[in-house]
């Protein structure tokens, strides 16, 4: 059985079918990218992955765990989600950082707030506190900010910012690292520092999901390319196959407005 398996989602808003019987697979310590258009569907079946929307239809499966299943009428509350929501980590395009918060102090707030829900955490406070800064500062230095970790996030670069968003999404040891075209809202000369944090946790099998439009990174990194087009998936396979020799008209005519340095 595959870490996560999704099985024929769909989406509506109002009239608009903005997922249409979607369905995947994607195995630990493989990285899937989700390529296409613009209004395709690709972030909104990231939101739905994390329990940002709620599906109309499908079910969505984590380790063997029925997660989703839009069959069973059952209204959920907020802390069941939430507690759904750590089978994932998100980044999003912009970022998303507390303007208040140093970037240690951004990367540990979610664990810093789970555990002051635990029972052992009145008992046990200072060495909890100093295990989850360690943690934090870990992922920092991971992501080549070891001396970033007391400035603010005015005080950093977009490529910093990023960096820091990714080593959030690490901090509670998520099944699955979802991306939401995470160099988008970067200037070109900045993109290569957070794709090569991306490359590098793919080469450490970190389980992947990765909404992007930079081709020759998905070619490049991705074990699987899926291709969306008005909210159907059009094409999947090898990221070499769908990207370098795609099966389908449409997958090709979208590729075609990419160069071809990939």
């Amino acid at each position: 059985m595959a870490m996560l398996e999704v099985s024929h989602i769909e989406k509506h808003f109002a009239h608009t079918k903005v997922l249409q019987d979607v369905s995947f697979s994607l195995e630990k310590g493989n990285a899937l990218a989700i390529i296409g258009s613009s209004g395709s569907g690709k972030t909104t079946l990231l939101r739905c992955l994390n329990f940002l929307e709620k599906p109309d239809h499908g079910v969505i499966t984590v380790n063997d765990e029925i997660l989703f299943d839009a069959s069973r009428k059952v209204r959920e509350k907020e802390r069941e989600l939430r507690k759904k929501r750590l089978h994932f980590g998100m980044v999003f395009q912009s970022f998303h950082l507390f303007p208040q918060y140093t970037a240690l102090e951004n990367v540990t707030l979610a664990e810093r707030l789970i555990v002051q829900e635990q029972k052992e955490f009145k008992h046990n406070k200072k060495q909890i506190l100093e295990n989850i800064n360690a943690h934090g500062e870990e992922l920092l230095k991971q992501m080549g900010l070891a001396d970033r970790m007391s400035h603010y996030p005015h005080q950093l670069s977009g490529g910093q910012q990023q960096r820091v968003a990714i080593a959030r999404a690490l901090a509670l040891n998520p099944d699955i690292l979802c991306f939401d075209e995470p160099t988008s809202a970067l200037d070109p000369e900045l993109t290569g520092e957070v794709l090569k944090v991306i490359r590098g946790l793919a080469e450490q099998k970190t389980t992947m999901i990765i909404v992007t439009h930079e081709m020759a990174f998905a070619r490049d990194v991705a074990d699987e390319v899926i291709f969306m087009d008005e909210g159907f998936i059009v094409e999947q396979g090898s990221a070499k196959q769908v990207i370098e020799h795609p099966q389908q008209e449409r997958t090709r005519q979208f590729l075609s407005g990419y160069s071809q340095g990939y």
